[in-house]
């Protein structure tokens, strides 16, 4: 009987850690929308929302590297929302830069 009741547990316990899958593609996105920020000078037009976005994914590459995979997605998404965010506002800058010139 106790033989049955220890490997439930190590089945259970061992299906906790097969459950969490890898955040291979939000991470893959996250870096993308961070370089097309950084690509479209959002470190310089939009610092606040660029900053935050750097950090985000920063720490999601580190949460990636320590296997918490649930935090790596939660931080990952955030990147690339303020990724995202950040290169409009500096495509839009750039934009109103350019008409204002004219």
């Amino acid at each position: 009987m106790r033989f049955i009741l220890s490997i439930s547990l190590v089945l259970i316990l061992g299906a906790c850690g097969l459950t969490t899958t890898r955040p291979k593609v939000e991470m893959s996105l996250a870096q993308a929308a961070f370089m097309a920020a950084k690509e479209s000078g959002a470190d310089v037009r939009s610092s606040t929302l660029f900053r935050k976005a750097e950090d985000y994914y920063l720490k999601a590459k580190s949460a990636y590297r320590r296997k918490y995979f649930n935090k790596a997605k939660e931080y990952a998404l955030l990147s690339k929302q303020f990724s995202e965010k950040a290169e409009y506002d500096s495509v839009r800058k750039k934009a109103l830069e350019g008409t204002s010139g004219e």
